[in-house]
């Protein structure tokens, strides 16, 4: 099967190259690298996931073009150190989806999910077995083994990277058998925090003890069905709604958060809940 990018794909690439060529191009985008670049592309992706939580299909547009054009960046200096081009990228994923996935484009037919699931590891460990033997005809030297939480990115966002590692272990029986276990930890874990308090260990050992309960926050997540870093983005979101409800109300009345009292603002956020739960 043969991969062509469009002709608008084909045009994001000359313009990328055009600003990467020496003496023609912008300064700033020839003095980036892969690791300037890299927060961008991250930043980015976040923006995506934004514009689809408010559900604002224009920025969306805006922002998908954002990221692309990181991949695009990327995929330029690449080319420009001899690794790879643009169309090994999307030959490479387009190689990837149709291997990965025999059921749609094989002879494997049609297949329940847990089937495709099960499918799906057994081509992933193809490829890392693959990939393996490939770096030893090339004289590379082989990649540590991974263990079982391998593959999980360091630079994923916390909450994120939290669950991908509890799953991974969750899926070799390392794992709490019932929600209950779980909020009992939870109350351990907030216990663990009052006394070290109370020991007045500092702030290395608060934190520790903290991201050991948010830790066990997220395994209430994973057991519940709920992915963490989502339910932390509606909160996030109700919260500036409620505090900006707090500054209207106040604007009304001619003050402000800096002027009220903290007794004055949790009567209005209590008020903000109540028109949210249609209380009146």
């Amino acid at each position: 099967m043969t991969f062509n990018p469009s002709d608008e794909i084909g045009a994001l690439v000359a313009i990328m190259a055009k600003l990467r060529t020496p003496g023609e191009g912008c300064p700033w985008d020839l003095e980036q690298d892969f690791a300037t670049i890299a927060p961008y592309t991250i930043e980015e992706a976040y923006e995506v996931a934004d514009a689809i939580i408010r559900g604002d299909f224009s920025d969306l547009k805006d922002e998908l073009g954002d990221l692309l054009l990181q991949v695009v960046f990327h995929a330029r200096m690449a080319e420009e150190a001899g690794h790879f081009a643009f169309p090994d990228v999307v030959r490479a994923i387009s190689e990837k989806l149709i291997r990965r996935h025999p059921h749609v484009f094989g002879d494997a037919g049609r297949l329940p999910t847990a089937a495709v699931n099960a499918l799906w590891a057994e081509i992933k460990a193809g490829e890392k077995r693959a990939k393996a033997a490939e770096r030893a005809r090339l004289g590379l030297p082989a990649e540590p083994p991974a263990g079982v939480l391998g593959g999980v990115p360091v630079a994923l966002p916390g909450l994120t990277r939290a669950l991908k590692l509890q799953e991974k272990a969750g899926a070799v029986g390392f794992d709490w058998n019932d929600v209950g276990s779980v909020l009992d930890k939870i109350v351990e874990e907030a216990r663990e925090i009052a006394e070290a308090r109370a020991a007045d260990k500092g702030r290395e050992a608060l934190a520790d003890e903290v991201g050991d309960l948010l830790f066990a926050a997220v395994n209430l997540a994973r057991h519940l069905d709920v992915d963490p870093e989502a339910a932390l983005r509606g909160t996030n979101a109700k919260f500036e709604r409620r505090f900006r409800s707090i500054e209207t109300a106040l604007a009304a009345r001619g003050s402000s958060p800096a002027e009220a009292t903290l007794a004055e603002m949790d009567a209005l956020w209590n008020e903000a809940k109540r028109r949210e739960r249609g209380e009146g």
